[in-house]
């Protein structure tokens, strides 16, 4: 059995879930998510208690069975208090502006970047080297944060580039400290 999909999943008050033809929304005072998902399992609403079960414990059934629940309980966390993620820009010149809801990045290229929000998400820009990821949907705060970071990975020898908030880049030892390491 699995032990992430027999955990139940509580709503909070002012959040409401509507189960129709597999198709699951819940609505709360961040927005709206809807999402569809396999006909194989079950899910109903007791109450104010969703709850997630499978047919069989095949091995498909098994994987969709804790997958449905956590995509469940993300939809039902999302509309309440929403998702962020949080980016930093590191290196010297490197920066981002914010213009109109697009977000422009200079991080040593020859051209700036131009990046535009996926709907439904929201960027924001605190300082010059900080970039914050905001929305209802996990699955589509994490791309845009994933997305933005593309731009300009961290470098393994100086570590500059876009990372996560709280992200530790190992450094590589670059020649001329492993040419003094062979001297000895």
């Amino acid at each position: 059995m699995s032990r992430v999909g027999r955990m139940p999943i509580t709503v909070p008050p002012g959040v409401t879930v509507a189960i129709k033809d597999g198709g699951v929304t819940v609505t709360g005072p961040k927005g709206e998510l809807h999402r569809r998902f396999s006909p194989d399992i079950s899910i109903t609403l007791e109450g104010d208690v969703l709850t997630v079960s499978r047919p069989s414990d095949s091995k498909l059934h098994c994987s969709l069975h804790g997958l449905t629940r956590s995509l469940l309980a993300n939809m039902v966390d999302g509309v309440v208090k929403g998702f962020e993620k949080n980016l930093e820009i590191v290196g010297v010149g490197y920066r981002a502006e914010k213009a109109g809801d697009k977000l422009t990045i200079r991080v040593g290229y020859s051209h700036s970047v131009e990046v535009s929000p996926l709907p439904g998400i929201s960027l924001a820009v605190e300082g010059t080297n900080r970039i914050k990821v905001t929305g209802i949907s996990k699955e589509a705060v994490g791309q845009m944060a994933a997305e933005i970071r593309a731009i300009r990975p961290p470098d393994a020898y100086k570590g500059k580039g876009i990372r996560y908030a709280g992200e530790v880049v190992r450094l590589k030892a670059g020649k001329a400290a492993k040419a003094i390491g062979e001297s000895t």
